[in-house]
C-alpha cells in the first residue's frame, strides 16, 4: 500500500500552502475581528485555479479529484477556518451538485462561473425548526404555469450573503415524504429572495452564516436541478463528499493549532529550559501529532475510495466524526500549552479552538454521525 501523494497532488498542496502562508496567515485574525468575508482572497484563489478543483475542466474547473480537493481544504484550514469553510461550502455544496445532477445548460450557466471563481456558491438545506432532521422542512415550491414559486425560510446558510447562486431545497409534494423534496437554483438577484440575518458566531466570523427568506420567489422551470422529487437523494450523495471536505478542513485546523503549540513550547522557557522539555507539555504535543495523523489517514482513505467510485457513506461519516473531534481536542490543548497567552487574540490557538467547534456541528452533528455509522453497521 503506497501512502505517497502523486506528484500533481503534492504540487497543488505546496502551491496552496505557499499562498496561505503569504496571503492568508497575516490577515487571518484581522478578518475574524472585522467579521469580514475576504473577497480578495477568493479572487486570488481563483487566479490559482483552485476554486473548482474537483470540477471537470470542460466546465472551468481544474479536473482534480476528491483527494486533491481535500488537500486544498486542509491547507486553507491550517491558517483560517473561515476561508476553509466558505471554500468547502462553495465547492462541495454550491458547485458539485450542479455538475453531478445538472443539465448541460445549467452547467454552462451556473457551474462555469463557480468553478472559475467568478462567483461563490451556496447551499440552503437547514431551516429554523428542522435542525438535525433536515428532511422536516417547511419551505414549499409550487408550480404555476412555466414557473416555480418558492416560499420559506432557511437558516445557517454559509455564503448566502456573498453568493452568485444558492441551491435551495424545497418540498414540491408534501405527501411524498423524502420523495417530495426537490432542489432549485436560486439567483440572489431573483425577486423574493432576501438575506435577513448574517449571524455573529462563536468563531468563523469571516465566513458569513445567514438566514434567508423566500417570499413568492418566482423561478423559471429550468431552475429545477435534476428531476422533481430527487432533492433528498441528491442531498445524501452531496453530503457523502461534503463530509470528506469537512474532515479535511478539521485536519487543517488541528494542524495549525498543533504547529502553534509546538513552536511556542520550543521557544518559551520556564525554570531555565524550554517548556517542551517538560513531560506534561511534551506528552500533549505528542498526543496532538498522533491524533492528527490518524484523522488525516482516515480522511485520505475516504477521499481515495470516493475517487474510485465506492460507497463512502461509512468512511466519510467516520472521517468527519474523528477529524472534527480531533480538531477540537487538539485546539483545546494548544490553548493550554500557551497558558494565558493562548487565551489572547495575539496568538492563533484561541481562533482554532473557536473555529473547531463548528466542525462537530455542521454537515451533520457528531450525534448524527453516530446514527449514520450505526445504520451502516446494521444496528
Amino acid at each position: 500500500m503506497d501512502f505517497r501523494l502523486p506528484d500533481e497532488h503534492r504540487m497543488i498542496r505546496e502551491t496552496v500552502r505557499d499562498f496561505c502562508e503569504a496571503e492568508i496567515a497575516p490577515v487571518a485574525q484581522d478578518i475574524e475581528a472585522e467579521h469580514r468575508f475576504p473577497a480578495e482572497i477568493f479572487d486570488q484563489l481563483a487566479d490559482l485555479d483552485v476554486m473548482g478543483v474537483p470540477v471537470a475542466e470542460e466546465y472551468g474547473g481544474l479536473g482534480g479529484d476528491q483527494l486533491m480537493y481535500a488537500l486544498v481544504c486542509e491547507e486553507l484550514g491550517r491558517v483560517s477556518g473561515s476561508v476553509g469553510l466558505s471554500y468547502a461550502a462553495h465547492v462541495s455544496l454550491g458547485s458539485k451538485p450542479i455538475e453531478t445532477f445538472g443539465s448541460e445548460a445549467q452547467k454552462e450557466r451556473w457551474l462555469r462561473p463557480l468553478a472559475s471563481g467568478e462567483a461563490i456558491g451556496s447551499w440552503a438545506l437547514t431551516e429554523p425548526d428542522s435542525g438535525s432532521d433536515a428532511s422536516d422542512m417547511d419551505t414549499r415550491a409550487r408550480q404555476e404555469g412555466d414557473e416555480w414559486v418558492l416560499n420559506g425560510t432557511k437558516q445557517f446558510i454559509t455564503n448566502a450573503s456573498v453568493a452568485g447562486s444558492v441551491l435551495v431545497k424545497a418540498v414540491t409534494d408534501p405527501d411524498a415524504g423524502y420523495d417530495g423534496i426537490s432542489t432549485f437554483i436560486v439567483d440572489p438577484e431573483d425577486e423574493g429572495f432576501e438575506v435577513t440575518t448574517v449571524w455573529d458566531k462563536m468563531g468563523l466570523n469571516a465566513s458569513p452564516t445567514c438566514e434567508i427568506r423566500l417570499s413568492d420567489c418566482r423561478l423559471p422551470e429550468d431552475r429545477l436541478l435534476g428531476e422533481t422529487g430527487d432533492g433528498w437523494t441528491q442531498t445524501m450523495k452531496t453530503l457523502d463528499g461534503g463530509r470528506i471536505s469537512i474532515a479535511a478542513l478539521s485536519v487543517g485546523l488541528a494542524q495549525g493549532a498543533y504547529e502553534a503549540a509546538k513552536s511556542y513550547a520550543k521557544e518559551r522557557e520556564q525554570f531555565g529550559q524550554p517548556i517542551s522539555k517538560f513531560d506534561a507539555i511534551r506528552d500533549k504535543i505528542v498526543e496532538m501529532d498522533r491524533k492528527i495523523e490518524r484523522a488525516r489517514l482516515l480522511t485520505h482513505k475516504a477521499a481515495t475510495r470516493y475517487d474510485r467510485g465506492a460507497d463512502v457513506r461509512r468512511l466519510s461519516s467516520m472521517a468527519k466524526l474523528d477529524a472534527s473531534e480531533t480538531a477540537r481536542e487538539v485546539a483545546e490543548e494548544a490553548v493550554q500549552v500557551l497558558g494565558g497567552y493562548g487565551y489572547t487574540e495575539d496568538f492563533a490557538p484561541q481562533r482554532f479552538y473557536r473555529d473547531a467547534k463548528l466542525m462537530e456541528i455542521g454537515e451533520g452533528t457528531s450525534e448524527i454521525q453516530h446514527l449514520v455509522l450505526g445504520r451502516e453497521l446494521g444496528l
